[in-house]
């Protein structure tokens, strides 16, 4: 008997302080800069999550309000927005073992590193890295990109651990592991993969090193990247042209444009340009009013 496949696609209800927005912008398509520059965003001021109709303290998953703000997006061009998970920047503070199982292997970062923000500590609390993806800066100075391409971690266990030392059996040195305790500031953090391949048993999966910068980021959901292109006219405006109503003054040739509404939209003077010698019309011109005659009101113009 055969059995079937089964399963869904979770729309992502993710908090708005857990996302990144950043934009770059360009003038044209054709634009060739050295470097694009990114401009971050307030997710709090931008995004805004959409509530289950039927109550409305609950998220309705995967759907957010995009509310761009006029004082940055103010240019005409192409906008290129990222929304990304919220990244954790520190560093690894030791790679060692728990002393009740040492064969659980991990590394530790520090809660009260300064480059964690103080909303951020709450995610490095007991259980709350659990999938979480790390991610590696290079140690190496000459390299031409700081992060390490395509090697990442899954978090899988993370918890607040003292470091204690242990005597070996056949040395008077000594080995650093880590007990848990929930009063210190210490995080102990199992990855995967960590443990090592059955066809090399010794050899380890790298998880980092004492010292590293790494990256951990949230993965309830994948970054996506929009583009916006911001114009002086859209399909409403060039509508107003094409189909709203339209007047024109015999006496002094203004040329008045309103919109669905019959507000003003746009005046123009019409005349014609004739040779100074012989009469003959030469060209036949509409310049745009710098400001409009509000007395070419479409209602009153109708209203007799």
């Amino acid at each position: 008997m055969a059995t079937g496949n089964y399963g869904t696609v979770r729309p992502a209800d993710v908090a708005v302080e857990d996302i990144e927005i950043l934009y770059s912008y360009s003038p044209n398509r054709g634009s060739n800069s050295a470097q694009t520059v990114l401009t971050e965003l307030d997710p709090t001021q931008v995004l805004v999550p959409a509530n289950n109709p039927n109550n409305n303290k609950e998220i309705l998953g995967g759907m957010y309000t995009l509310k761009l703000p006029s004082n940055e997006f103010t240019a005409k061009g192409f906008y290129n927005i990222i929304i990304r998970p919220k990244q954790i920047r520190t560093s690894i503070v030791a790679c060692g073992t728990l002393a009740s199982s040492p064969d659980i292997i991990g590394m530790v970062i520090n809660l009260n590193d300064s480059n964690i923000d103080n909303a951020d500590k709450v995610k490095l609390e007991n259980g709350n890295l659990v999938g979480y993806r790390v991610e590696y800066l290079t140690t190496n100075t000459n390299a031409e990109q700081d992060k390490i391409q395509n090697l990442f971690r899954v978090v899988t266990s993370n918890n607040r651990v003292l470091a204690v030392s242990e005597n070996l059996s056949n040395s008077s040195d000594q080995v650093l592991s880590y007990s848990f305790d929930d009063s210190s500031s210490l995080v102990f953090c199992t990855l995967t993969p960590s443990s090592a391949p059955s066809i090399k048993p010794n050899v380890l999966p790298f998880i980092g090193e004492p010292g590293q910068d790494i990256i951990i980021t949230n993965t309830f959901f994948n970054p996506i990247m929009l583009e916006v292109e911001m114009v002086e006219y859209d399909d409403e405006t060039l509508a107003y042209a094409l189909y709203g109503n339209q007047t024109k003054s015999l006496e002094d040739g203004i040329y008045t444009i309103y919109n669905f509404d019959n507000e003003i939209y746009k005046q123009y003077t019409l005349f014609e340009v004739k040779d100074q010698f012989t009469g003959k019309p030469l060209y036949e011109v509409r310049e745009e009013l710098s400001s409009p005659d509000f007395t070419k009101e479409f209602d009153d113009i109708t209203d007799f």
